[in-house]
């Protein structure tokens, strides 16, 4: 799954949501195997789970031949009111944690929704199933049917910039997210043609069940509209960025705008929509990059190449406070329906799995952001492996033998 078969040379990107206790939704149904009812139920099935949980997070904890971190698949915890912290089964997943970060964090202790009614793919699109259960009447046999089928992020600081006062920063947005709206629309509809004349044949089987429903076989995905650079839109439009109270009541008041037009699009078009706080590995760039080449005197973030803070994030290296950083995103967070995730830098390796868990509780328990991941930075030798903390050179020795055998000519 850490092998570059996708375009590019890049690695599919793989999230796997993993329970640690049978689910209340199936824990009573009786298991298929090969087809046939077993007299047994997955609720009887603990002692396995706990065995495949400890083995997979060992797995990601030693990391490969030369202790590299294995990117993926991203394993998804749901931490929910009942969460058992003390459960020693787990400890292997708390360890993993400390060492590399792997792990993604679903909170529903401080939410309104329980694990069953979210589904989490790529590296933070969320999906909301209550919206499929209204539609469908359950999600028995659907529940997997579900995911994007794409995203377009809206560029604020462009509009922060070009914007006269707040009534036309708002007109210009309505206008990008009915344009978001009509090309997600076509591509829906070029979807639907390529799928109904077997252009994607095992798509075609995978979704005949809400083609049979819908008539339509993308009929339970949504369409996803994104944003970036709210705190350059800030900075650009009110000359203060989004750590201000008023550049954060501007991105809540932004925030509100943008759902309330999503439930619109929805209305109008029958079609589920879901606004994401969008990855933009490569649009924080592109965007900063177009918009210095259009604008010159446009602000950004980036001294040397230009680029735009993610989503509704405070400036990279605004602070090391990781609560001071929960307390201003916290009701941020909570305003995306389509996913959002926060990382939480530690700086090193924890050595104590108690910190990781009592740090990962404290969380979940006073925040109600839907999805935090811990993110502990560390160095890989190619002669010793890990290292915990940022190192621009190995600290150790390294004989001349060990170095040639990695392409390097000792001096």
């Amino acid at each position: 799954m850490n092998i570059p078969t996708r375009v590019g040379f890049q690695t599919p990107f793989t999230n796997v949501t993993l329970d640690l206790t049978p689910p209340s939704t199936i824990a009573g149904d009786y298991v298929v195997i090969g087809g046939e009812l077993m007299d047994m139920t997955y609720g009887e099935f603990q002692k396995e789970m706990d065995m495949f949980n400890a083995a997979f997070a060992e797995c990601l904890y030693e990391g490969d031949a030369k202790n590299r971190i294995f990117t993926f698949p991203i394993p998804t915890y749901n931490i929910s009111k009942d969460f058992d912290w003390n459960n020693p089964k787990i400890e292997k997943i708390w360890e993993m944690t400390a060492r590399y970060g792997i792990p993604y964090f679903a909170n529903f202790i401080n939410s309104d929704m329980n694990p069953e009614d979210a589904r989490s793919m790529c590296c933070r699109l969320r999906l909301d199933n209550r919206e499929l259960r209204k539609r469908g009447g359950g999600l028995f046999g659907a529940n997997p049917l579900t995911g994007s089928i794409g995203v377009v992020t809206i560029n604020l600081p462009r509009l922060g910039y070009l914007a006269k006062d707040e009534s036309d920063f708002f007109n210009r947005l309505d206008e990008l997210m009915v344009l978001a709206k009509n090309s997600l629309e076509i591509k829906r509809k070029a979807l639907e043609n390529f799928t109904a004349n077997d252009l994607y044949p095992y798509t075609k089987f995978y979704l005949s069940g809400i083609y049979q429903r819908d008539k339509k076989y993308w009929g339970n995905h949504f369409s996803t509209i994104g944003l970036v650079g709210m705190n350059e839109a800030c900075v650009n439009f009110l000359n203060t960025d989004i750590s201000s109270v008023e550049g954060k009541t501007f991105a809540l008041k932004v925030l509100d705008f943008m759902r309330e037009r999503i439930m619109r699009f929805q209305e109008e078009t029958g079609n589920f929509y879901n606004l994401e706080a969008t990855p933009a590995e490569g649009v924080t760039y592109r965007f900063a990059r177009a918009d210095k080449e259009k604008y010159p005197d446009i602000k950004t973030a980036g001294k040397g190449e230009p680029y735009y803070t993610n989503s509704v994030h405070l400036p990279v290296s605004y602070t090391d406070n990781l609560f001071e950083i929960l307390d201003h995103q916290d009701d941020l967070q909570t305003k995306f329906t389509g996913g959002t995730v926060v990382h939480l830098f530690l700086g090193e390796k924890i050595d104590d799995i108690e910190v990781v868990k009592a740090l990962v509780k404290k969380i979940a328990e006073n925040y109600s952001l839907p999805y935090f991941t811990l993110t502990p930075t560390f160095s890989v030798c190619p002669v010793h492996g890990y290292l915990p903390g940022e190192h621009k050179y190995c600290p150790y020795d390294h004989s001349s033998e060990e170095l040639l055998k990695y392409g390097i000519e000792a001096e």
